[in-house]
C-alpha cells in the first residue's frame, strides 16, 4: 500500500493556505471548495504553484480536524480573504508514497506509523500529505498517489 519510507530533510517552502478547525466528518466538503479558493487567490496574484497541493494537519484529535489547505508558491501571497501566506518548515520527516483511492489513506498512514515506532523514532506532532495526482489525472484511483510526510522530533 506505501512505498519503502525515508527520512528526509525537507526545506521551508512559502505556501499560499486556508486553515480550518472543523469536525471531521466535514473534511470532505470542504477540501475540494478551499483548493479552487487558493488557486483563485493565487492566480488573481499572477502567482502559480510550484507543486502539487497539500493539507498540514497540526492537532490529531479524532473528533476535530485542525489544518490548513495550501499550495508551494515562489514567493509569499498576500493575504486576501480567507487566504494567507504560509510556510511549510524546514524539518527531518519520514516520507512515503501512498497509492490509492483517498478512502485508503488512513491505513497509508497507519503501515507509516508502524514503521516510525519499529524504527525507534518519535514523531512530531504535525503531519502534511500532498496530493501528487488524483482524480484531475484520471478516474482511476489506482493511478493516484499521495506523499505522507510526518515530522520527527530529534
Amino acid at each position: 500500500m506505501i512505498d519503502t519510507p525515508q527520512i528526509t530533510q525537507t526545506t521551508a517552502q512559502h505556501t499560499a493556505v486556508i486553515r480550518f478547525t472543523i469536525p471531521r466528518a466535514e473534511i470532505q466538503t470542504v477540501m475540494g471548495p478551499g483548493h479552487v479558493e487558493l488557486l483563485k487567490a493565487v492566480a488573481a496574484q499572477d502567482l502559480t504553484p510550484t507543486g502539487p497541493w497539500f493539507s498540514h494537519h497540526f492537532r490529531m484529535d479524532p473528533d476535530t480536524f485542525d489544518f490548513e489547505v495550501g499550495v508551494p508558491v515562489a514567493t509569499p501571497i498576500s493575504a486576501t480573504g480567507r487566504v494567507k501566506p504560509g510556510e511549510l518548515p524546514a524539518t527531518t520527516v519520514a516520507r512515503t508514497v501512498y497509492r490509492g483511492g483517498f478512502e485508503g489513506l488512513g491505513d497509508g498512514w497507519g503501515e507509516l506509523m508502524a514503521w516510525i515506532e519499529t524504527e525507534g523514532l518519535t514523531p512530531a506532532a504535525d503531519l502534511w500529505e500532498c496530493y501528487v495526482t488524483g482524480p484531475e489525472s484520471g478516474p482511476d484511483p489506482a493511478t493516484w498517489s499521495t506523499e505522507l510526510n510526518r515530522p520527527l522530533n530529534s
